[in-house]
């Protein structure tokens, strides 16, 4: 496999576009602040990573999940050199919640929201004359889950090029579940520290088009997809089994022609929950065995929070930018890494510049409830 990402589009906490985005990881800015979109008085846990586009007056609205969407697509097909017409292009967008919001608002608040658009596909057609649709609702590794599905498309023939998408949005319905099981309410989210408490939750949108290397638009390729596995090991409702990610890691290795050696880079799932930090040391260390402290490493929902289903495709885009850029995103509010994570190699804001700039093979983790597990390979392009 070797698919051209030819273009990419990204807003969340941090940032209105991928390079805003990226240059704020970068220089280990966070979005985290008080939780704004509903009143914070019935929960324990008081901040959350949301984009601030509400009106003035700070009313929740309906459909921001929808237009975050738009805009990441629109600004992937610009990046890609591309017009905005999808009339043959399919388009796949992963999810965990899809416009829950919408329809909390609709319910609790008699907002104006047709049920129709709950999918995504109906303003996905009106903006861009979108007529081949998928919407995947797979847990927090769904937008790896439609990368790898796009793949399979260009893989079959089946298209010259592909959009892949991935967004989701806050809801105080998953707020509050969160904020019931994690006993000791998060204030921030700190991947794989030792004081780690939990998990808060993200808004973000991503999107990529993927071409063939012998599309037009593949000359001005962000980097080269090598590799998108995946698998389901059932293993648990919510508790991630390592034996599963291991296997995906595995597959994404067997699948990319590479050896745990040749990644150089890896962009971590990092919920900054017990067990899946846990879960993901242990099957990291499984596949890497003795080289687990060569590859980099960075967690950014450190800075994002969990962005759910957007989130595996935001840390393809990441990785990306950080192989052609040289600069890679520091993992935030990690003091002391525990268990398995203590052999790590983190990034931090003060990685030399040498180590950066050699970097070629990024593997990007994605694992959500169930045990639907992704993990995608991506090359470096020269800058």
């Amino acid at each position: 496999m070797n698919w051209a990402i030819t273009g990419t589009g990204a807003v969340a906490s941090i940032g209105r576009d991928a390079d805003e985005v990226f240059d704020a990881l970068c220089a280990g800015r966070s979005g985290r602040a008080p939780l704004r979109g509903f009143d914070s008085r019935a929960y324990r846990a008081a901040h959350a990573y949301e984009i601030d586009d509400r009106p003035a007056d700070g009313t929740d609205v309906p459909s921001r999940a929808t237009a975050w969407l738009l805009r990441a697509v629109a600004e992937a097909l610009r990046d890609a050199g591309l017009d905005e017409d999808l009339s043959a292009t399919p388009v796949i967008v992963g999810t965990g919640l899809r416009e829950l919001r919408s329809v909390e608002l609709k319910w609790c608040e008699d907002a104006d929201f047709d049920l129709g658009g709950l999918h995504f596909g109906t303003a996905l057609r009106e903006r861009f004359g979108a007529t081949w649709t998928y919407t995947i609702s797979n847990a927090c590794s769904a937008s790896l889950h439609a990368l790898a599905m796009g793949s399979d498309l260009l893989t079959a023939g089946t298209a010259e090029a592909v959009v892949v998408a991935g967004v989701d949005t806050i809801t105080a319905s998953m707020f509050g579940l969160l904020d019931r099981v994690q006993l000791d309410p998060p204030d921030r989210v700190r991947p794989f520290d030792r004081n780690r408490r939990g998990t808060l939750m993200g808004d973000g949108a991503a999107a990529v088009v993927l071409t063939r290397a012998d599309h037009p638009a593949a000359r001005l390729a962000r980097g080269r997809l090598r590799a998108a596995s995946m698998n389901c090991d059932a293993s648990h409702p919510t508790a991630p089994d390592p034996a599963g990610i291991a296997q995906a890691i595995r597959l994404a290795h067997e699948q990319a022609g590479i050896k745990a050696d040749d990644v150089d880079l890896i962009l971590l799932h990092g919920t900054g929950t017990s067990l899946n930090d846990e879960a993901e040391a242990t099957a990291l260390c499984d596949v890497f065995g003795g080289g687990i402290g060569r590859p980099l490493m960075t967690a950014v929902k450190s800075m994002t929070g969990h962005t759910s289903g957007g989130s595996g495709l935001l840390g393809l885009i990441v990785a990306a930018r950080a192989l052609a850029a040289g600069r890679v995103p520091p993992t935030i509010d990690l003091d002391t890494p525990a268990g398995a994570a203590g052999q790590f190699r983190f990034a931090t804001g003060s990685t030399p510049p040498e180590e950066t700039e050699r970097l070629r093979i990024a593997q990007v983790d994605a694992f959500g409830f169930g045990g639907v597990n992704a993990v995608a390979i991506v090359e470096g392009v020269a800058a």
